[in-house]
């Protein structure tokens, strides 16, 4: 049956809807974006649905102006988020004020009473609602057995060159590297002195969006949204560094070896196959083995894949590991592998020794919206994850059970919009939100967390983090007086440089 709707096309780090004239087109920066529509069946609306998986990491269609409840949604609940419908709060609001109209006609006394109703209902905004209610908070209350800490921090500097988003950072040495929308890489020099200068740094060009970075040796390996993992050489000893483009994954010689078997072929959409060893929708992150022999690829596609640094050859795929868009993956030291997905879990994988492939060995199901940013602590015995609930959850290794199983052991709440990335060095959690700020949380006795310091100065959403003792400062760091340099990269095209000194009294 035809429907009369808007359609709202809407990333998972939005939260709030701004109301737009009917049969208008509004563009609000990258994350929101409202569609004309007249009246559309069914199959129309979700062809457009399709059209926009390749631009969006997860793509939620919002009908705003049904023509009558039962119209609109007359589907099942399970088939409509089968499909990704949401009802719109919006046009909820709209139904239950002109009920409230029709009461009012009818029964002029409850007047009062509904009005007061629908104002509290409508200020009941996602942005006020509590963020997983379900889960304890690890935030410290009491601090009565808890040291006193100081801190201080401030941004050192801003680093500008890239002409659009910056979607990724990777440290390396005496070097930040950086990828963009702009399709490049750029090196900076991490010494806070020479900051201000480092501008003229190398330049690599890929094709498509730069997605994720990792560094081993003298290799950088980078994930793009054209779906291919590109290598290149760093000769970081030049004057000014060049890279140079070893290889791109999967190579030509690994997928000539799997043309010629049909087993070698994967459905990926409804009449197109292909060879295992090729992703076929955004690279979304990378990780490296703790020895460095293998590099882990995740992408929206659904599935994750394993490379061997030396030679470049696909070793393992895993197909279908996820319902929808995978859009995070750490690795622990013991090889265990972590996935965060828009489907809202996070899987746990292991390869168990004997065995050619990976097995799904637990499902961590909190969440209540897209998982977008893992991270470990060092000894892999703490893994933190960050959604668009504006939670960030820490799951604490089951002890009393072998393999990957972890348990909720709370949640870090704080952020007012999606967490997008994170980041860990020693006992520091680094969190970066849809909010534009960067917060600090630091473990401390029985659990609990605190709060450290909130860093505000970014025009746009934070979408990735770096940190690590500064080795620049002249003094020695110990456990009472530390400092760190945070690097954050942001959807206002910026990096900057923060400079964190704590000190435990």
């Amino acid at each position: 049956m035809p429907m009369a709707i808007d359609i709202r096309v809407m990333q998972p780090d939005c939260h709030r809807l701004t109301p737009t004239p009917q049969n208008c087109i509004v563009h609000l920066g990258p994350t929101l974006l409202f569609l004309k529509c007249a009246t559309l069946s069914l199959g129309s609306i979700l062809a457009k649905k399709r059209a926009f998986h390749h631009l969006y990491k997860r793509v939620t269609f919002i009908l705003t102006h049904p023509p009558s409840s039962s119209a609109a949604f007359s589907l099942s609940k399970g088939l409509r988020e089968k499909m990704g419908f949401l009802r719109c709060p919006l046009s909820c609001h709209r139904e239950k004020e002109s009920q409230s109209r029709a009461q009012a006609q009818a029964q002029a006394h409850h007047l009062h009473s509904d009005s007061s109703c629908l104002h509290s209902e409508s200020s009941n905004s996602l942005a006020s609602q509590p963020s997983l209610p379900s889960v304890p908070s690890l935030t410290s209350q009491s601090r009565r057995h808890e040291q006193v800490i100081t801190t201080h921090h401030h941004c050192i500097s801003t680093l500008k060159g890239h002409s659009s988003y910056v979607f990724s950072l990777a440290l390396a040495g005496k070097f930040l590297y950086s990828g963009s929308s702009d399709k490049e890489i750029r090196i900076w020099g991490r010494d806070p002195s020479r900051l201000e200068i480092s501008n003229d740094n190398g330049v690599a060009l890929g094709n498509g969006a730069v997605k994720s970075l990792v560094v081993l040796g003298d290799k950088l390996f980078s994930a793009h949204q054209d779906q291919k993992i590109r290598v290149w050489k760093v000769d970081n000893d030049a004057p000014h560094q060049k890279y140079k483009c070893m290889a791109t994954l999967p190579t030509l010689s690994d997928r000539a070896l799997k043309l010629f078997s049909a087993s070698n072929y994967v459905q990926v959409r409804r009449h197109k196959k292909c060879t295992w060893v090729h992703h076929v929708d955004t690279i979304s992150a990378l990780a490296l083995s703790e020895d460095g022999s293998l590099l882990y690829s995740a992408s929206w596609d659904r599935t994750f894949k394993i490379w061997k640094t030396t030679d470049f050859r696909c070793l393992e795929s895993a197909e279908k590991a996820h319902d929808d868009a995978i859009n995070a993956l750490v690795l622990s030291t013991d090889g265990i592998v972590y996935t965060g997905s828009a489907d809202r879990k996070i899987k746990v994988w292991k390869k168990h020794e004997g065995e050619k492939k990976h097995r799904l060995v637990a499902t961590l199901e909190k969440h209540k919206s897209a998982v977008n940013a893992l991270a470990l602590s060092p000894d892999g015995s703490v893994l933190y994850s960050g959604a668009c609930d504006r939670s960030i959850i820490v799951w604490e290794k089951d002890t009393s059970s072998s393999g990957g199983h972890m348990v909720v052991a709370g949640a870090l709440r704080g952020h007012t919009k999606a967490i997008l990335c994170l980041a860990v060095v020693s006992d520091l959690v680094f969190s970066g939100s849809a909010d534009k700020t960067v917060r600090i949380w630091k473990k401390g006795l029985q659990r609990s967390y605190s709060c450290l310091a909130v860093f505000e100065g970014h025009r746009g959403p934070v979408k990735c983090l770096t940190a690590a003792v500064d080795n620049y400062n002249g003094r020695s760091n110990s456990d009472d007086d530390a400092a760190y340099l945070i690097y954050s990269g942001s959807l206002d095209c910026e990096i900057k440089v923060w400079q964190l000194r704590i000190q435990c009294v």
